[in-house]
């Protein structure tokens, strides 16, 4: 080209030359969030390490300390709640006058908020004894029935058997029963759910269920606590104590 740069030649120089400094600009440079990013997931990962690592139970949800405060404080916060339970079971007297019981005992207890933590703690059950997790439903469950879901699992794993399992969804929770006796309080619920659920052999063939079959499942679930003393009470978590599967 005799020493020339022909037109062609420029404008793919200016091209290359306005690339590179666009991507300094942006390779290059901090936007100033970075540490407050990665802080920010480092925060997030310990938490989720800290919950992963718990020994506690399932906690059901209680009222804020500000709310447990003021109910301490008035009847009106004690008469709000009452009328909270009142509506909650309805025409179901002998429910009315077990979750009474339990408000005696307990000025935090909320029907609703126990039924909502009881559904989550009824999934996690299920699905750790279906993974076979020993350490969860230690967690999760009194000693006696622990004994016998443990027993099962290992009884299946012995058969080299494996659980395939996904929860659809709790279509109902309903609170059948409710009392306080000897300073324990239990509430049994009645659980309305649905699973996908087969059993496979050592050799990967499904030998009961139905990898591609929503199931209706319906149990009936008796979750207990200590409501004794003050100290017990500063405790929120419940224990599954009694199971009953009707189909």
């Amino acid at each position: 080209m005799n020493g020339n740069i022909d037109i062609f030649t420029l404008i793919a120089l200016i091209v290359a030359v306005v690339v590179i400094l666009k991507l300094r600009s942006v390779l290059g440079r901090r936007t100033g969030d970075e540490e407050t990013r990665i802080e920010r997931y480092r925060a997030e990962r310990a938490q989720q390490e800290a919950a992963a690592g718990s020994d506690k139970v399932v906690t059901l949800p209680r009222r804020d300390n500000h709310e447990m405060g003021a109910r301490d404080t008035g009847d009106v916060t004690t008469a709000d709640a009452e009328a909270r339970i009142t509506t909650f079971a309805g025409t179901n007297t002998a429910v009315k006058q077990g979750l009474m019981d339990i408000l005696r005992h307990d000025r935090s207890f909320d029907p609703d908020k126990f039924v909502a933590g009881a559904k989550s703690a009824y999934e996690m059950i299920v699905m750790a004894f279906a993974a076979g997790n020993r350490k969860m439903l230690k967690d999760l469950l009194s000693p006696e029935v622990y004994e016998g879901f443990v027993t099962a699992i290992s009884e299946r794993e012995a058969r080299d058997e494996q659980v395939d399992q996904s929860f659809v969804g709790i279509d109902a929770a309903d609170i059948l029963e409710a009392e306080v006796n000897e300073g324990i309080a239990s509430v049994t619920v009645r659980f309305s759910s649905q699973l996908i659920a087969a059993t496979r052999d050592r050799n990967g063939e499904v030998i009961e269920g139905d990898p591609q079959k929503i199931k209706d499942v319906t149990d009936i679930w008796t979750f207990s606590r200590d409501v004794s003393t003050a100290r017990a009470v500063a405790n929120p978590n419940w224990k599954l104590v009694a199971t009953l599967a009707t189909n």
